[in-house]
């Protein structure tokens, strides 16, 4: 009996030593919850609040491929649309389904202009009804004034990409392939009238059948410095499969009279006289009149397979100019953005940024690497901290060109953004202050962004995926695929009327639904669904180590054994 009273007592005072245990087990577990909840939320709340994304980090797990067939089935939507409803017009207006034409019998700008995506696409079925209205239809004696730079890129661009990708990609390749550089030779031949100022500066436009340059009806005549600057890729190539040089002369001259105004830090003033050979303004920017100017500086370097150094020592020149007085932060969220100069070096900064450059972060990591990848590139004995400087400024830009869709309702680009920036951001020489450092909060790139009414638009541009597919190529980083899927996915959403019309511009990014425009332009197929499709594509496709694209996305190979060099000299 004692024992069991022992025992009883034994295991009345075992529980009793056992509660307080209990006691603190029942009572935390409610704070255990709440802080579980607490950091849910704060996750959620993080997430949201992330503008740069978390699926890169499991991209090596996303089947590419199919995602590169999404937009191949875009382009076909696209494609099938304008052929049933508005066939051989330069411009098509899906909305209401018709065509309309930029001369009397059309010029061929959307056909054209889609002829090396339809290639690399491997639609060689869609190619059989483009290549015989080449032949049967396209006729270049016309009435009519065109514009040097936009027939250069899109026209005799496009007809030279056709003819070299038909001797590349053999599925794509028929008897009727001739007409391809045939029509070149006899566009660029219509252009060479442009080429007859005083200085050797293209006028603005040239007129078809009267063979006669014509200076632009405004900014007193004056040709914009980015397209007399971007046809030097289009007409030095046509020499080198002619044999006619005379091509390559008059595009290098325009370099040569550009070089001759010794612009400060290599930054160019947006216009200039094709009589005098003159800068006729101080305004400078890298958007639209001055962005291919630049771009051109590198591709030219690299077409010739480096022979002519001298435009890669331009491109740096510039470069260093660029970083010195252009670029600057923004106030909320320490952004790089690319500012303007209205009234030249100097003077102060305005936080304008138009879409158009967002080719730039692109650029900068090909003019860094000549288009291998970084991993490679870093073992150069060449390669240096300047480099890596260079390959930081371009991802910097490319996340402030993401931000321009991040941040509006419908996830699509406006045509133009402005900034927020302290005044002392916007003085001159930013380059030459720290600068703030970057926030990746979405909450404060939204106050940052400025979408005027005006500017809301957006027009299917290609120069932010361009760069994406530049940047992914190089950096091999999956965030820029996964930028540009969310990209397509925005167009997909609110650009896509039907299966039966295709898609559309549209006037409002922070609108939903987003008015329509009735304009599919022709670099929706030429270069925004092309850059789309290359950047979901396996990197050996289309080697940034072996072709150099135009400024219209149109393909040209890098060129070994050029007789013809440099014909002047850095004074």
């Amino acid at each position: 009996m004692a024992r069991r009273r022992e025992k009883a007592t034994a295991n009345r005072a075992s529980q009793h030593s056992r509660s307080p245990s209990s006691f603190r087990f029942w009572f935390g577990l409610p704070t255990l919850l709440i802080l579980a909840l607490s950091f849910v939320i704060a996750l959620v709340r993080w997430t949201n609040d992330n503008p740069i994304g978390l699926a890169h980090h499991v991209g090596s797990y996303v089947n590419w491929d199919a995602r590169r067939e999404k937009v191949k089935s875009a382009f076909v939507t696209s494609w099938d649309e304008y052929c049933a409803n508005a066939w051989g017009s330069d411009i098509y207006h899906p909305v209401s389904g018709k065509g309309s034409q930029m001369s009397p019998n059309g010029l061929g700008w959307i056909i054209i202009d889609s002829l090396d995506t339809i290639m690399l696409m491997n639609l060689t079925d869609r190619l059989v009804e483009p290549r015989k209205w080449l032949q049967r239809s396209l006729n270049y004696d016309q009435d009519q004034d065109v514009n040097t730079f936009e027939t250069t890129i899109r026209m005799l661009g496009g007809l030279l990409s056709a003819h070299y990708l038909s001797t590349k990609l053999p599925d794509v390749s028929s008897r009727r392939d001739p007409v391809y550089l045939a029509k070149a030779v006899e566009v660029a031949n219509r252009l060479l009238p442009a080429y007859e100022s005083g200085s050797g500066i293209p006028y603005a436009s040239v007129h078809l059948s009267k063979a006669k340059g014509l200076p632009s009806h405004a900014d007193g005549g004056s040709s914009s410095t980015a397209e007399a600057g971007t046809l030097q890729l289009e007409m030095k190539y046509l020499s080198y499969i002619t044999g006619n040089d005379t091509y390559w002369w008059k595009a290098e001259r325009v370099m040569e009279v550009l070089h001759g105004n010794h612009a400060t830090d290599g930054l160019v003033p947006i216009f200039v006289n094709p009589e005098s050979g003159k800068f006729t303004s101080r305004e400078i920017r890298l958007g639209s009149r001055g962005d291919s100017y630049y771009e051109y500086l590198v591709k030219q370097y690299l077409q010739t397979s480096g022979q002519e150094p001298i435009y890669l020592e331009m491109w740096q020149e510039a470069l260093d100019g660029i970083t010195k007085h252009l670029i600057t932060t923004t106030k909320h969220s320490g952004l790089k953005f690319v500012a303007e100069l209205p009234q030249g070096i100097g003077e102060p900064l305005s936080p304008k940024m138009d879409h158009l450059v967002c080719f730039l972060p692109g650029l900068i990591a090909l003019g860094a690497t000549q288009g291998h990848p970084l991993s490679k590139a870093r073992r150069w004995p060449s390669w240096n901290s300047k480099k890596d400087e260079q390959i930081q400024l371009a991802r910097d830009l490319m996340k402030t060109c993401w931000g321009m869709y991040a941040v509006t309702k419908t996830g699509l680009a406006p045509e133009i953004a402005w900034f927020h920036a302290d005044e002392e951001d916007l003085r001159p020489a930013p380059g030459d202050r720290p600068l703030k450092r970057a926030r990746n909060s979405l909450a404060a790139w939204r106050k940052d962004y400025i979408v005027k009414p005006l500017d809301a638009h957006n027009l299917q541009r290609p120069e932010t995926v361009e760069s994406l597919f530049v940047m992914w190529r190089i950096t091999e980083d999956p965030l820029y695929r996964e930028w540009g899927w969310k990209i397509f996915n925005a167009f997909e959403k609110h650009t896509k009327l039907s299966e039966k019309q295709g898609y559309t511009s549209v006037n409002d990014v922070n609108a939903i639904p987003p008015p329509h425009r009735d304009n599919m332009e022709s670099f929706w197929l030429a270069e925004t669904l092309k850059y789309l499709y290359l950047l979901f594509s396996p990197g050996d496709f289309i080697s940034l180590t072996e072709v150099v694209f135009n400024t219209e996305a149109h393909i040209f190979p890098i060129l070994d054994n050029v007789k013809w060099r440099t014909g002047w000299h850095k004074g």
